[in-house]
């Protein structure tokens, strides 16, 4: 059963790798619109170190959860931050984007440090709650001259790939017994939050 999730997992990571190969290849013919509004989308959650910190540490909960956590977690995530981008495009107002953003990074990775095991649906509201701010930022931060499916698809698809960087890495650390990467790993990641809060 670990070789087919361990299987699974590899798999996601080089759909990931391809898909970012390919998208880059179209790039290199001028004037597609889409190829661009994908590559923005895909850019925008690997250019700021907030979300960065909170997709992965999304992978590194669900990975010291285990089992329907692995996939539920980061799905609710991805979904909801779909939804917000929705809403932010609709131009209807999510408040306190910024705060809930950064509340994210800090509650994740404190979550991560104390390896807190909460029911999946739990779970997955507290991912989903966090990802409408996410969305929300990336959807008001999308160019006037992007394509809207194509981006909101760059910025999934960025996400998605984050969150299995960090269920690989925790799924690592459990499997050679190293607990305490994992602990550390929350804390550097809760208080980057705390430090970029008072930035």
């Amino acid at each position: 059963m670990n070789a087919l999730k361990e299987r699974a997992l590899k798999t996601k990571g080089l759909l990931v790798a391809a898909s970012v190969l390919a998208s880059g290849s179209v790039l290199a013919h001028p004037g597609h619109e889409q190829a661009s509004s994908f590559m923005t989308g895909f850019a925008h959650p690997m250019g700021g170190l907030d979300h960065l910190l909170a997709m992965v540490a999304i992978g590194l909960w669900a990975a010291s959860i285990g089992g329907r956590a692995l996939w539920a977690i980061p799905a609710a995530f991805v979904v909801t931050m779909l939804l917000g981008g929705g809403l932010a495009v609709a131009g209807l107002n999510v408040p306190f984007v910024e705060q809930g953003i950064l509340l994210s990074v800090i509650v994740l990775g404190a979550l991560v440090l104390f390896a807190k095991r909460l029911p999946t649906a739990v779970c997955m509201a507290i991912a989903g709650g966090f990802a409408l701010f996410h969305g929300a930022a990336h959807g008001m931060e999308m160019p006037l001259n992007a394509n809207g499916l194509q981006y909101s698809l760059g910025f999934a698809l960025a996400t998605a790939g984050l969150h299995v960087v960090g269920l690989g890495f925790g799924q690592l650390m459990a499997k050679i017994g190293t607990p305490l990467a994992m602990r550390i790993s929350g804390s550097v990641i809760a208080t980057a939050g705390l430090l970029l809060a008072c930035v």
